[in-house]
């Protein structure tokens, strides 16, 4: 079975973001997250309850930090980091794999089909801004590698899904996004739950005052992580340039 042209790929997924966002709108991760709380004396209804967010979370476009302040509070640090951690590959799984399949790519990553489909599809609105996105996206991991890439993009304060969604164009594999999504979300979740474990009460706004000094520390260890490959792209650039002249 052919894959959509990407014009309407790309429709198709405005408007599904479109209305993740507008639900997420509608139905705060605040106002959800309070009525766990009164769960926390039953761990197994707990765990239910966090793990039913966990798995719903993607249709309202929720952050996933929230949720792990909230597995915090409810069953601590020492299982409370796994639980959190194993939540966030739980809860962009299906994001990664719609992207992936929406964007016509095999299970393998492969895109054999897909450039033949680029050059005999309509031309929409959309399709130029896609293919210079894809563009961007494609340098990065090229640049960064696979797993250096997923880990940095994991770290950056920027949006859970859109993360996700860079990842599955790419061709990243689905081990390497998992073990990049481990690495990269380990600071933040590690931080959301120790927040979480020592509230008084559910916390619904993430990592709270933590969040700035999480965020400087976050960007400075992706600083670390891209500079090898931003300076590797710049020497070959001022070669290139170089040896034109």
């Amino acid at each position: 079975m052919s894959a959509l042209p990407v014009s309407t790929r790309v429709l198709a997924g405005v408007l599904v973001a479109s209305a993740a966002v507008t639900a997420g709108l509608l139905v705060s991760p605040s106002s959800v997250v309070v009525a766990v709380e009164s769960l926390a004396a039953n761990p197994v209804a707990f765990g239910m309850a966090v793990a039913g967010l966990y798995l719903v979370r993607p249709l309202f476009a929720w952050p996933t930090t929230p949720l792990a302040a909230v597995v915090g509070y409810g069953y601590g640090i020492a299982m409370g980091v796994p639980f959190a951690l194993g939540g966030v590959v739980v809860t962009v799984t299906p994001v990664f794999l719609g992207v992936r399949i929406a964007a016509g790519d095999g299970a393998d990553g492969s895109t054999d089909t897909q450039a033949d489909e680029r050059e005999h599809a309509p031309e929409s609105p959309f399709t130029g801004l896609f293919q210079r996105t894809n563009a961007v996206i494609d340098r990065y991991y090229e640049a960064a590698g696979p797993l250096r890439g997923v880990t940095a993009s994991r770290l950056a304060p920027v949006p859970s899904d859109l993360s996700t969604c860079a990842a599955a164009v790419s061709g990243v594999s689905f081990r390497t996004f998992v073990l990049g999504t481990l690495l990269g979300e380990l600071p933040w979740t590690l931080g959301a739950v120790v927040v979480g474990a020592s509230a008084g009460t559910v916390a619904t706004d993430g990592v709270g005052e933590l969040g700035l000094m999480l965020s400087v520390a976050c960007c400075l260890a992706v600083l670390c992580l891209l500079a090898g490959p931003v300076y590797r792209v710049v020497r070959s650039r001022q070669q290139r340039s170089t040896g034109s002249r």
